[in-house]
């Protein structure tokens, strides 16, 4: 009991000298009395009130926590009181929302309203808030062009009497009229078409098909952007001193604009004197030379010019010199409309990466982004490979904008980069319906994602189901296997085909493939795969009697194909889906016989050069071939030769040309080849009085070709073993001119071709018109 006591007293005694020291360092204003709060904690309230260095809250010190207590949302009013040292703070809390709802919209989702809005259920119903969310909504209609919404917000009190405490939000939309772009006109353009100039632009017009293009929207930020791609694209071709201003008018009649892009186009520039200055001393400017992009006499290109910047810049970083800068130091001289250019490489600042800081990617991550730069924390700060690394990211199609900023770091020669990035949805779902001659009518289902759960793979599986074919391919890519730049590849894959008009038999293959690609250089690629498939063919009871190499090949069954290949590719091209300027070539190899039973060699070739012929004629020469052949003693399986039809010379029908069993009284049918080579001459350009966004162009064409099959083929050694048979081999050219109607639609690539065969064999089947849809058929890739 005398131990309890003497414990009490030394608590006392503590608790005073506690108390003691607390008294003496708390400030006069020591007695702050908050009065009205129901959710908010009165501490929380204190918080915001901040004595000066005397310890007393001064007016000023109170006028600062009333604007910060304002700033929090959670407030509608507050005032502050004396009554000499005591404070008395009296506040009115805004209300909880209940329940947040958007009505009136069509045209534009909740989702997208909703995603950036400061009002949330359960949080506190602020009228700056709320207004602020009112602006923001607007913004996003005035993107999907609705100039003339109205949204009203609205709060629903609760019934009389209701314990519930929440007050509804509710935004009325009137959407209105969406602003269209009714005509996008250019002024002051000599050297370029309107329809040329159209094409480079993003803004489109209204027409037939805007409906389901949805580029006609008057977008304030759309159109700066067409500027710049007007002024890029007119310094890429020569004109260097280009100046490009837009105007818009507004029709009241047909509530739409008119745009007008007036062109100040300045001459046109060749290049005069190009050379390289070295202001470091370890730096040899001669030795620099192969990597420019830019010669004498060429037109003056302002992309090259970036090119050859950034390339140098990549090369010294490589031998050692990280902090130098290249400044092209152009020099106009216009009475010869020439510039001359010189690289100039100096010494640069030197600093280093401290962090590199990623901001916006909630799907996408970190190390996928980090991997698209050169460079890493702790290496060089070059500002050349940082923006060659934003475009890079730029360029994977995951985010709809790509910003990189500086911030200083903890020491004078350390930077932070601050990554910030806008995602966008990377995955696929299309239900798609096509025709082609060769295949029928078809619907394929496909899925896919370009970055998998975020990993930057892409992932792919489809299903098609057709007249005279069905199949299935899945596939996965890693685009950086092992963490390298190698793109490795599974695919499963399986198809087939039934009689048709053009075949007299059914086929069957199923395997699968693996590969392993990677960049050599920014124009040439190569990839290396293993395939593993089984194949076969079999005949329809009901058709008549069939050449007896089908019934040979029929009785042979289903065999396995084991082959490894290889791939080259090379590729210099403007645009990779409507090339106008560039050269696409690629060289495929394949050697089976590694296991399987089938034992043969094959190797084709495909080389593309697109120009453009001005007056918005675009010229393509195109040249095919092929050869396989079979090694161990074997003949040639049937089903891995060639097929002549419209994918080489157009005109002729699916399996329409190349070596084939005439023997009467049979379905006379193509036996295939090994080899082949194909030319063909196509010129592009848009349908007259069609909007260039349509996507709708014509085209004229000339194929010039031949296949045929060598000593050693199936056919020939059929022919030998059967005299009765009458096989028909010859190295004839068949030829053909004509013209087509070609649509980049958002259902697929549309496109229908006449052609007229000029030379032709009597056995061959001609089909001079040509349909494919929906990207299940086509010409090779035409």
């Amino acid at each position: 009991m005398r131990c309890w006591g003497i414990a009490f007293l030394l608590s006392g005694f503590v608790a005073l000298a506690v108390c003691a020291k607390s008294a003496a360092a708390e400030p006069r204003d020591s007695v702050i009395t908050v009065i009205g709060n129901r959710h908010a904690g009165a501490d929380m309230v204190r918080s915001f009130f901040h004595p000066g260095p005397d310890g007393k809250i001064d007016a000023e010190a109170a006028d600062d926590a009333v604007k910060r207590l304002y700033a929090t949302g959670l407030f509608s009013n507050v005032k502050v009181s004396r009554a000499g040292d005591r404070i008395l703070v009296v506040v009115v809390e805004n209300p909880t929302v209940g329940r947040l709802a958007l009505e009136g919209n069509r045209k534009v989702k909740d989702e997208d309203l909703k995603k950036d809005l400061q009002s949330k259920p359960g949080g506190p119903l602020s009228r700056a808030a709320i207004q602020s969310d009112v602006v923001r909504m607007l913004d996003v209609y005035k993107r999907h062009g609705y100039f003339d919404t109205q949204i009203v917000p609205k709060t629903i009190e609760p019934k009389p009497g209701s314990n519930n405490t929440t007050v509804d939000l509710v935004f009325e939309i009137k959407e209105g009229e969406k602003l269209a772009v009714r005509r996008v006109g250019f002024a002051g353009n000599h050297a370029f078409s309107e329809t040329k100039l159209r094409s480079v632009v993003k803004t489109g017009t209204t027409n037939v098909v805007s409906f389901l293009l949805n580029n006609d929207v008057y977008d304030a930020d759309k159109i700066e952007n067409d500027r710049d791609l007007l002024r890029q694209f007119y310094r890429d071709h020569g004109y260097a001193d280009v100046r490009v201003s837009s105007e818009g008018a507004y029709d009241v009649a047909t509530k739409s604009v008119t745009m007008t892009f007036a062109i100040d186009e300045g001459p046109q520039y060749r290049l005069g004197k190009v050379g390289l200055e070295s202001g470091l001393k370890t730096v040899d400017a001669e030795q620099l030379h192969p990597v420019l992009h830019t010669q004498t006499g060429d037109i003056y290109d302002a992309a090259l010019v970036d090119k050859t910047v950034e390339d140098l810049a990549t090369t010294l970083a490589r031998n050692g010199e990280p902090f130098a800068n290249i400044v092209p130091k152009v020099v106009r001289k216009p009475g010869r409309q020439t510039i001359d250019l010189v690289y100039a490489i100096e010494g640069g600042k030197r600093l280093y990466i401290e962090r590199i800081e990623i901001h916006g990617n909630a799907r996408t991550r970190d190390e996928v982004i980090r991997r698209e730069f050169d460079f890493g924390e702790g290496d060089a700060y070059n500002r050349v490979l940082v923006d060659r690394g934003e475009r890079h990211l730029k360029a994977l199609g995951y985010f709809k904008t790509v910003k990189i900023t500086t911030d200083r770091g903890s020491a004078p020669d350390r930077v932070v980069l601050n990554v910030a990035v806008e995602e966008e949805k990377t995955g696929s779902f299309f239900v798609q319906g096509g025709y082609s001659a060769s295949d029928g009518a078809m619907v394929q289902i496909s899925v896919g994602d370009t970055n998998f759960l975020g990993t930057g793979d892409i992932a792919k599986a489809s299903v098609t189901y057709g007249q005279y074919s069905r199949g299935f391919d899945v596939s996965f890519t890693d685009p950086w296997f092992l963490n390298q730049h190698l793109a490795a590849g599974i695919e499963a894959f399986g198809r087939q085909t039934f009689a048709s008009p053009y075949q007299a038999f059914n086929t069957e293959m199923y395997g699968g493939r693996v590969s392993v690609g990677t960049p050599i250089t920014d124009t040439l690629g190569v990839s290396t795969n293993y395939s593993l498939y089984k194949q076969g063919l079999s005949l329809d009871p009901s058709i008549g009697t069939v050449s007896l190499p089908i019934q040979q090949a029929a009785q042979m069954g289903s065999y396995w194909v084991s082959s490894v290949g290889n791939s080259v590719t090379y590729s210099t091209l403007d645009n990779a889906k409507h090339p106008t300027e560039g050269v696409w070539a690629r060289v495929n190899n394949d050697f089976a016989g590694l296991g399987g039973a089938a034992k043969f060699a094959r190797t084709t070739q495909d080389v593309r050069i697109y120009h453009d012929l001005g007056n918005d004629v675009i010229g393509m020469v195109r040249g095919q071939g092929g050869y396989v052949a079979p090694w161990g003693g074997q003949q040639l399986p049937l089903l891995d030769g060639f097929f002549g039809g419209p994918q080489l010379v157009r005109g002729f029908a699916p399996n329409g040309f190349g070596p084939r069993d005439i023997t009467p009284g049979t379905t006379m049918d193509n036996l295939g080849g090994n080899a082949y080579w194909t030319t063909s001459a196509e010129l592009q350009a848009p349908v007259p009085f069609i909007p260039p966004d349509a996507g709708l162009k014509v085209a004229a064409f000339s194929d010039v070709g031949s296949l045929w099959a060598t000593s050693g083929s199936t056919a020939t050694n059929l022919a030998a073993l059967s005299p009765a048979q009458q096989i028909a081999n010859s190295r004839a050219i068949r030829s053909s001119v004509g013209a087509g109607l070609v649509w980049d639609s958002m259902f697929g690539p549309i496109r229908v071709d006449y052609a007229y065969p000029l030379t032709k064999q009597p056995y061959d089947v001609t089909q001079r018109l040509q349909f494919t849809a929906g990207g299940f058929g086509g010409f090779g890739g035409y």
